[in-house]
């Protein structure tokens, strides 16, 4: 397989954003969903709508996102609705939650833990996606990058409660409990799985651009984030979300703010790493990449 191209610029801007995603030449077909974080009831790290507008409306696309699994401002449609409204996002753009009604159930006969996710119905409405990242830390996953985006993020209640059980249940008041939830690697690999039916299911008709600013060690998902404990780094962009994933990371790895301590304790405490490995051994894309400075 030869190198991926991953894109990089230290510009952090509305502009630069979607210079990231021209740089790709990679036209989105069709209905284009664009997958954000809609950043949960309280924090203060999630990336703001406004700061999408123009790649969102370049591509013409619909903002989507999923409900959530656990108690919170986002886990059913009503009060993700709200919430969507509350932050403003159907301020800029039609929203879409893809789980309100419906899930679709997507095959994974080649899974390493679990052999099918469920993803929102309204998913079969667009014909590509654009997957905008908030690179950040996560307290189960270790970090959230682009496959955290694609399985977590496009995954229903449901489907997100397979992926935090490995596959016991579908039920979100059961996915915690001691003997339902996932162990650390499986749950890394679960959500290698999830990213895989996902990629399978858009057919390659998909991009990803990568914000590395605001960087906490905890996820948006977080009400009561920790502050943002490195600096600002860049944006990257990628077609492969496992090179994307990879370079993020090894930009962490690579840099001189002290910051970093803090994001790879949590990072590694928690296998991070194992959710890009096991994506690419599923064959979802590859960890050998270029990276290219983008002026």
């Amino acid at each position: 397989m030869e190198k991926a191209k991953v894109y990089f610029t230290k510009e952090i801007s509305s502009e630069a954003v979607l210079k990231m995603y021209k740089v790709l030449n990679k036209e989105l077909p069709g209905k284009v969903a664009v997958k954000v974080h809609s950043g949960e009831a309280g924090n203060k790290n999630f990336l703001k709508p406004e700061f999408f507008v123009p790649v969102v409306e370049y591509v013409k696309g619909t903002v989507v996102e999923c409900n959530t699994a656990y108690g919170g401002a986002r886990n059913t449609t009503a009060k993700h609705k709200k919430l969507i409204n509350d932050h403003k996002w159907d301020s800029y753009f039609d929203v879409d939650i893809l789980d309100a009604e419906e899930d679709l159930r997507l095959e994974i006969p080649n899974g390493k833990v679990i052999k099918y996710n469920l993803v929102g119905k309204n998913i079969e409405n667009y014909d590509s996606m654009l997957v905008l990242v908030h690179f950040k830390g996560h307290a189960m996953g270790g970090y959230g990058g682009a496959l955290k985006q694609l399985s977590i993020g496009v995954g229903s209640t449901a489907g997100k409660a397979l992926q935090h059980s490995a596959g016991r249940t579908e039920k979100q008041e059961e996915c915690w409990s001691p003997d339902k939830i996932a162990g650390v690697i499986e749950f890394k690999e679960a959500m290698a799985d999830a990213a895989l039916s996902v990629v399978d299911y858009f057919k390659g008709e998909i991009a990803y651009v990568a914000c590395m600013a605001n960087i906490s060690v905890d996820c948006d998902c977080d009400g009561n984030a920790a502050p943002p404990c490195m600096k600002d780094i860049g944006i990257l962009s990628s077609l492969d979300p496992v090179a994307l994933d990879r370079a993020c990371n090894d930009l962490i790895i690579n840099s001189d703010d002290p910051g970093k301590t803090q994001l790879l304790e949590r990072i590694n405490k928690l296998s991070g790493y194992r959710t890009i490995e096991a994506a690419e051994e599923l064959g979802i894309g590859t960890t050998d990449y270029e990276l290219i400075n983008v002026d």
